[in-house]
This record gives structure tokens, C-alpha cells and sequence, in this order.
């Protein structure tokens, strides 16, 4: 359906060179230009000075509103979509945790429908190829070894959905997943790992470009063993993801992932659980029970950290908070993450680009978002 122009007036848009003022025109769902001056005929809408941003985009988030992707449910998976999308979070990757080999493809063939649909951007294996002492909030019964022969089930499962796995190098067989992964167009992330400095940089060699959710569940840092973290922050090929709620890692390890890694390698993500949206409470993530107390989310059973219950846009404001300016969280929370995944037309406010827009407030409180150019929230 071709659309009335609309242009976005009083704007200070947020694009790849930095925040400048402009009008942005959309048309048929898409960013046709970006301008100054006469901006030429069509609808005009002024957003008073506010911050036009990209809409954002969450690669790694189990769930929210009472639902997780690993429940399979279309219209659960439909309501966390909303949920996020009116919250200013327009693409998501729907991501499992360990489950069983024949679960794990009843999952990932149910998520490819809905990607298919155009509800979701893709699909992010978490578990079951992960150490067991860094479990997580994964259960360690459904741990394996990496294996070829299963990630190819999962992507013919998957259709091409398929974005990311994440992977603890020190397994058997661990590089060899990652190149086939490589080799396949999905991305291989580091992570849930006891691996050692020399471990990480080999997986990073064989194709490894993301590290998943830096400090939490990985060998820490230490200055004659420097680890994994190390490893991932030093090498420029690696999009480290942080999970900034103030709870999974302190505002000044946050900053010094930005510091040390810089801003376009820093990829902002919540790994939110079901529990997001919703409040305290006694919730699941896979087979694990999961309590939520004052926002902050513990397996019953081991009283591990969980997933968090944030929403992106808290995190970017955590980021901004801890001293990075705003245009950089931004990006850290848009386009790193799509780049980082090859997600195509989203994360950036650029010229053919989809019109998935987020109007921010000075305080970076959302005030509208835009969806395929029509206003959702």
C-alpha cells in the first residue's frame, strides 16, 4: 500500500556520523532522505528537537510478558514481540537455551514460521554447546558436546533463520562447529566458557566475531590468566555484547568494556527473560525455575544470576549514566548489534533504509516509535 510522505520535522537525527539536526521524509515504509532546508510536499509532523533514532534492536532476549521463545508459541512470541516493539525494540532475535536435541528443533522449526512472518529477525542458539561449570541459567543436564552433525538439523530447521549460536571453545570439537558455522553464514559467539586466553583467540582464528554477554559466565579476568575477556576485547574482529542492567555486570566494568573495546564493537543487549514487563515472582527459563526478586532474577535451584527483566532502552540509558554519550549507546544498542548479525535495513537511520524509528526525549524516555513507517506506540 503506497503511503502518504510523511516528514519528521524539528529533528535531531542519530546516524552513523553522529546526531545532527534534519527532517527525515518516509515513504512506502522506508527512510527516502535525510535533509535541511524546504524539506518539499507531504505530510509533516514536527517532533520539537527530540532525538530521531533507529529503532533498536535486542540479538540476544528469551523472552518477556509472561512468554519465552523456547515455549514455540506463535502469539507468545507475537505479545513479547509488541511488547518490545512499543517500548522502541522494533527487531528481535528470538533466542533458546538448552533443551533437549529433538526439542531444540521443534523450537527452531516454530521460531523459522515466525521469522518467515517478518515477526522476528532471526534465531540465537544460546545452549545446549557450553560448559557445564559455566552453566548459567542453562540446565546442565541438557549440556553436549559440540556436533556438526545436530547444527546442520538445526539449520535445515531453520531456513536460512539461523543467526547465531554461541559456543565454549575448550569442548571437543568446538573450532570445528565454529568453522562450519562460519562457513554456513552464522555467526559463532564465545561464551558460557572456562576457556583460556590462547583457547579464545584460536576460536576467534577459526571464525568466532561475537562474545556473549562479556564477564557474565565466562573465566574471569586475571593478570597471569587473562582469560577469554582479554581475548575478546583486545581482538578487533569480536562484537562483545554487554547486558548493561546494572545488575549483571557494575557500571564501571561496563564502561571499561566501551573503553577498551570502543563503541562499535560494544553490541547492548538485555538477555530478558519472561519475567520482563511483568514484576517479581516465580517464573521458567527452559527447564530451570527462575525467581524474581526486586527485578534482579536467580535459578531457584543453584541461585545463579539469571536472565534480566530490563527492556533495551533502560540500557542505553544505563550506558549513558555510566559516561558513554548518547549517540554511541545508541549505536550500541542498533546498528552494532544488526551489523554484527548482517540483519539487513534495520539498526540505522539511513536512506532505504525501513523506517523503524524511536523518538527519544532528552532524558532518553522513549516518546514514539515508528514501525515499516506507520506509528506503533
Amino acid at each position: 500500500m503506497v503511503q502518504t510522505p510523511l516528514i519528521l520535522t524539528g529533528a535531531r537525527a542519530v546516524t552513523a556520523d553522529g546526531t545532527r539536526e534534519a527532517w527525515v521524509r518516509i515513504e512506502n515504509g522506508r527512510v527516502a532522505e535525510l535533509g535541511t532546508g524546504d524539506p518539499g510536499p507531504g505530510e509533516r509532523q514536527d517532533v520539537g528537537g527530540r532525538l530521531v533514532a533507529p529503532g533498536l534492536v535486542d540479538t540476544h532476549i528469551h523472552g518477556g510478558t509472561g512468554h519465552a521463545f523456547p515455549d514455540a508459541d506463535p502469539e507468545g512470541v507475537r505479545e513479547i514481540v509488541a511488547f518490545n516493539r512499543r517500548a522502541g525494540v522494533t527487531s528481535l532475535v528470538g533466542g533458546l537455551v538448552a533443551a533437549s536435541p529433538r526439542n531444540t528443533l521443534r523450537q527452531v522449526e516454530a521460531l523459522a514460521e515466525l521469522c518467515d512472518a517478518g515477526e522476528l529477525a532471526g534465531i540465537y542458539l544460546e545452549g545446549p554447546f557450553i560448559a557445564r561449570s559455566k552453566c548459567g541459567a542453562h540446565d546442565p543436564d541438557l549440556l553436549r558436546d559440540p556436533d556438526t552433525a545436530e547444527f546442520d538439523a538445526w539449520l535445515r530447521a531453520g531456513r536460512g533463520h539461523v543467526r547465531m549460536i554461541t559456543v565454549a571453545p575448550e569442548l571437543p570439537g568446538a573450532l570445528d562447529l565454529i568453522g562450519a558455522a562460519h562457513s554456513s553464514g552464522v555467526v559463532a559467539a564465545v561464551g558460557h566458557t572456562e576457556a583460556s586466553y590462547e583457547q579464545t583467540l584460536a576460536a576467534i582464528d577459526a571464525g568466532a566475531r561475537v562474545a556473549t554477554h562479556v564477564y557474565n559466565a565466562m573465566r574471569p579476568l586475571n593478570h597471569r590468566d587473562p582469560g577469554p575477556i582479554a581475548a575478546v576485547l583486545g581482538d578487533e574482529r569480536v562484537t562483545v555484547e554487554l547486558i548493561l542492567d546494572n545488575v549483571h555486570v557494575h557500571p564501571g566494568a561496563a564502561r571499561l568494556v566501551f573503553d577498551a573495546a570502543g563503541s562499535d564493537r560494544v553490541s547492548l543487549v538485555t538477555d530478558a527473560m519472561s519475567a520482563t514487563g511483568l514484576g517479581d515472582g516465580e517464573y521458567t527459563l527452559g527447564e530451570l525455575r527462575v525467581r524474581v526478586t526486586d527485578g534482579r532474577a536467580h535459578v531457584v535451584e543453584t541461585g545463579a544470576i539469571a536472565s534480566s527483566t530490563i527492556v533495551l532502552p533502560q540500557a542505553v540509558r544505563n550506558a549513558v549514566a555510566a559516561g558513554v554519550p548518547a549517540a554511541e549507546a545508541i549505536r550500541s544498542a542498533s546498528s552494532v548489534p544488526s551489523a554484527a548479525l548482517g540483519l539487513s535495513g534495520v539498526g540505522s537511520v539511513e536512506v532505504g533504509g525501513h523506517a523503524d524509528l524511536v523518538v527519544l526525549n532528552e532524558d532518553l524516555s522513549v516518546d514514539a516509535v515508528m514501525y515499516r513507517g506507520s506509528w506503533v506506540a
